[in-house]
This record gives structure tokens, C-alpha cells and sequence, in this order.
């Protein structure tokens, strides 16, 4: 069992399983307001998977392209996939070590809610509570998973996409593939940076398929609480 801030998640967070992680701005605020601010947060997801305790100083004014190839040392967990929405985030992740997604969460919402404060001379609170976690105990949920992250941005053109019908996601095909701050990009591009998808039982040829993509987010069992996520 693993703790963040002096609460008990009620999900255990263990090495060879897979968990759809995702949070919010506290009172649903915007949590990037910019493109610096999405780069920000795509850094740190590279930066805050390591074992060392690393700060983005530490690598000195270069780019963002310039830091993912900076050595890191060894990372905390694999990202399958990432969304990264106006007010929250979404990703899919397996701890590589023990306690591997806590440390990891922790280095990247502490870091992002100083920058962010700093940023806009705030203080408090920066994200609802702790971090979201559901784990993911088959395949058809796990291909499903992938797809509703890969189709999040679908609910900046319909903020109630998920009840839409297909015909509603393949007009956004151009849309979503397009997506900058998606790890579909990265799949599309077998540029990975970010993401790690050998730990994943799940075919790279499906994920980029927008056809695939589509059709295990909408072929999922209805019985499933998935209008419980962001």
C-alpha cells in the first residue's frame, strides 16, 4: 500500500500491473494556460522518471527536444500513453520499482504547482488532492484505456463525447492525430521520448489505427463506471 500526502490510496500500486492515473486543477481551474506551460509538464514527465533527484536547472537553458535525450539515470515507471487537457491530465502508467508511480506523481505535481504558483504569483493548492488511480486488470480494459486517452481532446470540440455516436469521433480523426500534447504522436512517429510501450501487452499497430482506436472505446462494456473519469 502506498501513501501521498498522509492519505491511503485505496488502490495498491504494484510493479507488473497497469494503472490509469489522472488529476485535475483544484475547483476544475486551468491548469495550462500556454504552450509553455504543456512543454512544462511534458518535461517533467521525462525529468521526474528517474531515480535521481534531478530539477529541469539542472540541464541549463536548452530545448525541450534537447532535454529528452539527456541521460537521465533509471526511471521510475513506464508511461504507456499521456493526455495532457486545459484543466487535467491524463496518464497510463507501471511501476518499475517499488513505490515507483507514488515517487514519481509526487516530483511531477510538486514540481508543476511550483512552477505554476511562481509563475502566477499564487499560493495554495494547485491540483485536487492526490493524484487518481485505477487499475487495470484485463486486456479489453487496458485497450480501451489507451483509446479514452488518445480521444480526450475529442471533448474540446463536445465537451459530452463520450455519449456521442462514432460517426462524432471520425469526423475528428485530422483533430485528434493532431493533438500536440498526446502520446499519440509519439506512436505515430515511433519517436519515443516519453512514452515506453514494450512493457504494455498491446499492439502499436492498434493503437495508431484511428478505426481500432475507435472502436475499443465505443465497443466497451456499458457496465463499466467509465463516466467516473475526467
Amino acid at each position: 500500500m502506498c501513501y501521498n500526502h498522509y492519505m491511503e490510496r485505496k488502490v495498491k500500486l504494484e510493479i507488473k500491473e497497469f494503472y490509469h492515473i489522472y488529476n485535475r486543477g483544484v475547483e476544475k481551474r486551468t491548469i495550462f494556460q500556454n504552450s509553455s506551460d504543456y512543454k512544462r509538464f511534458l518535461t517533467l514527465l521525462y525529468i521526474a522518471n528517474s531515480n535521481q533527484p534531478l530539477h529541469i536547472k539542472d540541464f541549463g537553458f536548452i530545448t525541450i527536444e534537447e532535454i529528452f535525450k539527456q541521460d537521465r539515470g533509471e526511471p521510475l515507471v513506464a508511461i504507456g500513453a499521456y493526455c495532457l487537457m486545459p484543466n487535467h491530465f491524463h496518464l497510463l502508467l507501471t511501476p518499475l520499482v517499488d513505490g515507483g508511480i507514488s515517487k514519481f506523481m509526487l516530483k511531477v505535481q510538486t514540481g508543476y504547482s511550483m512552477y505554476f504558483n511562481k509563475k502566477n504569483d499564487r499560493v495554495g493548492a494547485f491540483f485536487q488532492g492526490t493524484f487518481k488511480s485505477e487499475h487495470i486488470d484485463n486486456d479489453v480494459y487496458l485497450k480501451y484505456i489507451y483509446a479514452y486517452i488518445h480521444l480526450n481532446p475529442a471533448k474540446l470540440k463536445n465537451s459530452n463525447w463520450k455519449t456521442q455516436p462514432k460517426s462524432f469521433l471520425n469526423q475528428l480523426k485530422k483533430f485528434i492525430v493532431e493533438y500536440s500534447y498526446s502520446s499519440l504522436q509519439e506512436y505515430i512517429s515511433l519517436d519515443y521520448k516519453i512514452i515506453n510501450p514494450k512493457p504494455f501487452p498491446v499492439d502499436e499497430e492498434d493503437i495508431i489505427d484511428y478505426n481500432s482506436i475507435i472502436n475499443d472505446f465505443s465497443e466497451f462494456p456499458e457496465d463499466n463506471p467509465r463516466e467516473d473519469l475526467i
